[in-house]
């Protein structure tokens, strides 16, 4: 009896002991999980925080693109349509005033005829810049056809295109955006590359949208983010994160400029 009661006070600090460690495991156990699911949150917490920060940023670029597009307008309204407008007030003006001869009406007439149809031709290009009617009409690939016949109309380029695009695969809002993109490579090549050559490509498979913009003209260093920012280059990435597409810059000084968007399709 003595016997077997020494041997259940020799078992007790091991059950003691073996409860404490089992104690010690879980309590690790559950810090471990804690301090886990901290840094889990953590991290989400931080991807969060830098997704709304590239929203805003987003947001902020395509609040300055449009100011900068009305601006434009504001601009091209005030030096193509209201200057002649004043003109033919004037010239209106001068028809009322007494003792003005028949032959002075018919020569004050012409001339307001004429400006009014240069100030209906501004208003179409005005309009076609908001929202060019080719694209409502006819479609993507019939806009860009359109815009690049205007640039080759100018004899200074030589123009490459390839359309495999079918119809209505993107939002008519995407869409928009797509053109705005190529308007946007037009104008810099225009305006800052002194290209010889463009070559446009726009090509959607069953899982894949790709566009592809290429000019042989100056080109730019791509670590000089001002000059790349002043391309216009903010914009064009805007409208690429709004449809959901990502893109890929090549350029070097004297050695022209590529980009390509490309967009998973579902």
């Amino acid at each position: 009896m003595q016997n077997n009661l020494a041997e259940e006070i020799q078992i007790i600090p091991i059950i003691l002991i073996g409860i404490s460690l089992l104690i010690l495991m879980s309590a690790a156990i559950v810090l471990f999980f804690y301090l886990s699911r901290k840094k889990i949150v953590k991290t989400e917490l931080e991807k969060a925080t830098l997704e709304i920060q590239h929203q805003r940023e987003m947001l902020q670029t395509t609040l300055l693109t449009q100011e900068d597009e009305r601006k434009r307008i504001a601009q091209d309204l005030h030096d193509d349509i209201s200057s002649k407008l004043n003109i033919v007030s004037l010239h209106a003006s001068l028809v009322r005033e007494e003792g003005i001869t028949p032959q002075e009406a018919n020569t004050l007439g012409a001339k307001i005829a004429g400006i009014t149809t240069t100030v209906l031709e501004s208003s179409r290009r005005i309009a076609h810049a908001l929202l060019p009617p080719s694209l409502e009409k006819f479609g993507l690939v019939a806009a860009l056809e359109e815009l690049c016949d205007q640039l080759e109309s100018s004899k200074k380029y030589e123009i490459t295109t390839v359309f495999q695009y079918e119809e209505e695969i993107l939002p008519k809002d995407h869409e928009l955006h797509v053109f705005r993109i190529v308007q946007e490579l037009i104008n810099n090549t225009v305006k800052y590359a002194d290209a010889k050559t463009v070559n446009l490509s726009l090509q959607s498979t069953k899982n894949t949208l790709h566009l592809h913009y290429e000019d042989d003209g100056n080109g730019f260093d791509l670590s000089e983010g001002k000059k790349a920012k002043g391309l216009g280059l903010s914009g064009i990435k805007n409208r690429a994160a709004i449809i959901g597409a990502t893109i890929s810059l090549q350029s070097q000084p004297q050695k022209g400029m590529s980009l390509d968007v490309v967009k998973q399709l579902t």
